[in-house]
């Protein structure tokens, strides 16, 4: 059974807090089949994922994060692991109930299918390889990353400056711009980066008008400050529950809404805590069309963070130790650990409408890799025979010469 993207693409986007369109007509867009079960547990793994960022991060910061890039970027990553580290992305991602064939038809379904969902938004989602020259890696691992997530794959001297310009600028190009520097540097046990980029642009499918935008305060949990207010008073689904008010806000033909969700206080972690993908479809079925005011800030926002803390207590501490098994990247298990997932995002929301771009970037790196032993009797030797279970030695010898 399958339904419609639509429920993925608004978990994705409450976190990441916008999906865009453009204002031009043009013909209906495709629809985006999925798996109903994939659907069901990708929204759980936004909620998850966004609980465990909100947790970690300071109360007095706001942020803005993509679930989807993630998702992506860890789809790559899941590729290249075996043993306990894939059980663990694997539960972390929701997917154990999917072979690796299976999960990544899905994903190419969505990476070549998101784009054409409304022709009125301008959607891109691009992946990438980056493979420290002279470092091997199996030739299948690369493969499949070509054929189902349309990853770019660059082979580099990662000791050259220019390699590092030539991944910023990868990122660039492929956000409009918006996200110019991933990395700061490469450093020596660095060996790959698998790199997921997202970008959106689209119009409010009901414009703000700028004449009705004014100044007002903004009272924050620690500071106030004046912004730009925009309003306008729509017909626009709105929902209300104990908690909060929640009001969809649609760009394009309505493949993709912001959903702004309002609390009664100003305790968001309450709100946050509480979305299941359960509680999302509840809330999903409470929306009505009325007559709205809405008010929603003109801002623009950069934000960078690193990953591991929370991918670590959502489940998969395995990928970032030294016993990991990305074996399927480079063999033998324990050779590869990831060092960083980051997340890179810039979002500006006017009257007009919404540009959004988020870039996922997992570094894996060797590891402290112990030394495994290695005998070679190229030279004078001495060995026993013995029965194990009366711990018997029967024979004794010594080679010294052959």
């Amino acid at each position: 059974m399958k339904k419609n993207l639509t429920l993925f693409c608004l978990s994705a986007l409450i976190i990441f807090t916008t999906m865009n369109c453009s204002n031009v007509v043009t013909p209906v867009g495709e629809n985006i089949e999925i798996p109903t079960e994939f659907s069901d547990k990708t929204t759980a793994f936004a909620f998850d994922f966004w609980k465990e960022l909100n947790a970690k991060e300071d109360k007095a910061k706001s942020y803005f994060v993509s679930p989807l890039s993630l998702h992506i970027a860890l789809g790559m990553l899941l590729n290249g692991a075996d043993g306990q580290t894939k059980k663990e992305i694997q539960n972390v991602l929701k997917t154990n109930n999917l072979t690796d064939e299976e999960l990544n038809t899905i994903y190419s379904e969505l990476i070549n299918g998101l784009p054409k969902a409304d022709p009125k938004v301008t959607n891109t989602i691009a992946n990438s390889i980056w493979q420290r020259n002279g470092f091997p890696v199996e030739e299948a691992f690369i493969k499949t990353l070509k054929q189902s997530f349309n990853a770019q794959h660059y082979t580099k001297d990662f000791g050259q400056p220019a390699t590092l310009n030539e991944i910023n600028k990868w990122a660039s190009d492929n956000t409009n711009g918006k996200i110019n520097k991933i990395l700061d540097q490469i450093s020596p046990d660095q060996v790959m980066f698998l790199i997921n980029a997202l970008y959106f642009k689209g119009d409010w499918k009901h414009q703000f008008d700028k004449k009705n935008t004014y100044k007002t305060t903004f009272s924050g949990i620690s500071s106030t400050k004046e912004i730009d207010m925009m309003q306008m008073t729509k017909a626009l689904k709105y929902a209300t529950t104990d908690s909060y008010q929640a009001v969809e806000l649609p760009y394009g033909d309505d493949k993709y809404v912001m959903t702004v969700i309002l609390p009664n206080n100003k305790s968001t972690d309450n709100v946050v805590n509480s979305f299941s993908s359960e509680n999302w479809k509840e809330l999903s079925g409470k929306f009505t069309e009325q007559k709205i005011i809405i008010g929603l800030p003109k801002f623009t926002m950069e934000y960078s963070k690193k990953l591991n803390d929370e991918l670590i207590s959502m489940g998969m501490p395995y990928a970032f130790s030294g016993s990991a098994d990305l074996s399927k990247i480079s063999p033998p298990a324990g050779r590869l650990k990831v060092g960083f997932v980051k997340q890179d995002t810039f979002i500006a929301v006017d009257e007009v409408g919404t540009e959004a771009a988020a870039v996922t970037t997992i570094g894996i790196e060797v590891t402290s890799v112990p030394n495994y032993p290695t005998i070679i009797c190229d030279r004078p030797f001495l060995f026993t025979i013995s029965e194990r279970t009366s711990n018997t030695i029967m024979f004794v010898g010594k080679i010294v010469n052959l």
